[in-house]
């Protein structure tokens, strides 16, 4: 039987970590701000937002939330992120997604300065990956080394198989793990014979959006496996893109979804809110 590896345990100790940090800044004379863009009545987004809004303020973390209609503009968003990014006091910006049709989601990310851009989607660091020049990374990829991390899972000279090559968790994580030392396979969905690469890792990631896809059969004893995806559940709940009830009899170490690598990723973002005022040249 697997070790549930628990998300929301690592997640706890990390938030104590930030709150002391955040205690340190204020005595500094620096409020960690954070400043989220919502475009749209999208629910999701909202209740995602407001989430943020309530994990923020427990650590002391300054955060507003700007909501604009979906009427509005690709423009008129891009001065409002224009007016945070000269922002002294803003020291992190997030834009919801989805962003109403018409509006250029490419085009609205970029306008984000680099070192306010907590969410690491910015193509600059998207390029910091691939460089490892340090830089403010995607919370979910982040998220999922981690979470290995913080219990002591060996990542240096293991054989990563990822399946997934998504924009948001796959892509960033290919070279994040390289970063790492690992040896590195990515499937996707052209990948032939699937089931013979991922029994050969070490340490599996799922991140397919494809609920319970990876079964027990496709790993490999003892393998660490990570799920990072997140779907409706038949019958209501959710679950992850792993069939946990069977997989934890076989992995060596799983995480839960929920419970796993989504605990992690709001305290991502508020880590790299803190790193960004470093990044700013704004810590003393």
């Amino acid at each position: 039987m697997a070790i549930i590896i628990e998300g929301r345990k690592i997640a706890a100790s990390m938030r104590m970590e930030i709150k002391e940090e955040v205690t340190r800044l204020k005595e500094q004379g620096v409020v960690p701000k954070l400043a989220v863009v919502l475009v749209g009545d999208d629910p999701a987004s909202l209740v995602y937002a407001r989430s943020k809004e309530g994990s923020c303020k427990k650590l002391g973390i300054d955060y507003e939330l700007y909501v604009r209609p979906g009427t509005v503009s690709g423009d008129e968003v891009i001065a409002l992120i224009d007016r945070l990014n000269k922002e002294d006091s803003t020291h992190g910006i997030m834009i919801e997604l989805p962003l109403p049709k018409g509006i250029d989601k490419q085009k609205v990310l970029e306008s984000v300065l680099p070192v306010k851009d907590v969410d690491g989607v910015h193509p600059i660091n998207r390029g910091f990956i691939l460089s490892g020049v340090d830089g403010l990374f995607p919370a979910t990829p982040l998220s999922c080394i981690e979470i290995m991390l913080q219990n002591g899972i060996e990542i240096t000279g293991k054989h990563a198989v990822l399946v997934g090559r998504g924009e948001t968790v796959g892509k960033p994580l290919i070279f994040m793990m390289l970063n790492q030392n690992a040896t590195v396979t990515v499937c996707h969905t052209r990948t032939k014979d699937l089931s013979y690469h991922t029994r050969q890792a070490d340490i599996l990631i799922a991140a397919v959006g494809k609920a319970r896809m990876i079964t027990a059969g496709m790993i490999k004893p003892g393998a660490v496996v990570i799920d990072a995806g997140i779907n409706e559940a038949e019958g209501g709940g959710l679950c992850g893109d792993v069939d946990f009830e069977n997989a934890v009899k076989v992995a060596g170490a799983i995480t839960p979804v929920p419970g796993g690598v989504g605990s992690l990723t709001t305290v991502m973002i508020q880590k790299n809110l803190l790193k960004a005022i470093k990044l700013q040249g704004r810590r003393p």
